[in-house]
């Protein structure tokens, strides 16, 4: 027997919310079809999370879920020849917590396909730290890269998961990198990471312009809405802007003037569906260009039977750069 925490959708009521619980006695019979079973260690809380342990509609879209959008283990068992028992694996995506039962349970059965090894360098605490948020923000510095950006980098949300590792990649990188935030306590957190300036996020909150004095060559946005449009009517002429969240808005009012007189590029960064081999890319580069002893400095580690509570935190804007979930804890 096993632990995870479910999401129930209540089916006779589908605007009501989905009720959350952490379930003592699951076994392997509910798991799901799949090439690989995995004995997880740890996962992540994301924003994402966040919206399902609250019971939010939008993420689950099963009747019963377990939760959790990364996960981190080792192999116990494998029809897929490129994994064998022992080996230290990560999932990011790929359906779990959507379709797919989750990572904030000890137990996982996953198809190869969606299935990374966790580099050598990486232990399997530091890839949950990394989780959806840390691959999320590679993918955007690979986007920024692939731009040609040299430059001033926006990062938005810059003390969430996203914009901490962002912050700490284009540092390592060689990037300027303003940081906006709404909360004044977190400066000194965000120089830490390698944030140069650091803006109030009412400066980008306001109804933007069609077009803004240029002030960065590229952006990397995790909340949407007027901050997105803000971001991208400021972005130097050729500059590239990554789009990968909505905590502030789904919503996106600009114009067409930075991209016809200015030549900026908007790139959707979209992690669930990531292709195999961008996904190898991108966690080679995270071995590579994050300095872990910075991810370390900005993570903390609960346990599955605080997961639940810490949804509630991280919707309300209270949880600073990672957390991980111990789910033996």
């Amino acid at each position: 027997m096993w632990r995870g925490i479910e999401v129930v959708k209540n089916e006779s009521d589908p605007k009501a919310p989905a009720h959350v619980e952490l379930s003592e006695q699951l076994d392997d019979s509910i798991l799901m079809p799949g090439d690989v079973t995995i004995d997880v260690e740890f996962s992540s809380l994301n924003f994402k999370d966040g919206i399902a342990l609250t019971g939010k509609p939008g993420i689950v879209r099963a009747p019963r879920l377990i939760a959790g959008i990364d996960l981190v283990g080792v192999v116990a068992e494998s029809t897929d020849d490129r994994f064998s028992a022992g080996q230290r694996v990560l999932v990011n995506g790929c359906g779990l917590s959507e379709t797919h039962h989750g990572g904030f349970a000890e137990r996982a059965r996953v198809p190869g396909d969606w299935v990374v090894p966790v580099p050598a360098g990486i232990s399997n605490h530091q890839a949950a730290a990394i989780g959806t948020a840390g691959f999320t923000a590679m993918l955007s510095v690979l986007a920024i890269e692939r731009g040609g950006v040299s430059g001033e980098v926006l990062v938005t949300g810059a003390a969430g998961g996203v914009g901490s590792v962002a912050i700490a990649l284009l540092n390592k990188l060689g990037y300027s990198v303003t940081a906006s935030t709404g909360r004044e306590s977190e400066h000194d957190y965000l120089r830490q990471l390698g944030a140069t300036t650091i803006i109030d996020r009412a400066e980008l909150s306001a109804e933007p312009k069609a077009l803004m004095k240029q002030r960065w060559a590229g952006a990397i946005d995790a909340v949407g809405g007027s901050t997105l449009a803000s971001a991208i009517a400021a972005t130097e002429y050729g500059g590239t802007v990554t789009a990968c969240g909505n905590a502030q808005s789904s919503e996106l009012h600009t114009s067409v003037m930075p991209f016809i007189l200015r030549g900026v590029s908007l790139v959707g960064i979209n992690s669930v569906f990531t292709p195999r081999e961008l996904r190898l890319e991108a966690w080679s580069r995270l071995e590579r260009d994050l300095d872990l002893g910075s991810l370390e400095s900005t993570t903390s580690t609960i346990g599955l039977s605080d997961t639940i509570a810490a949804g509630a935190d991280i919707m309300a804007g209270r949880i600073r750069g990672r957390t991980v979930v111990d789910v033996h804890g």
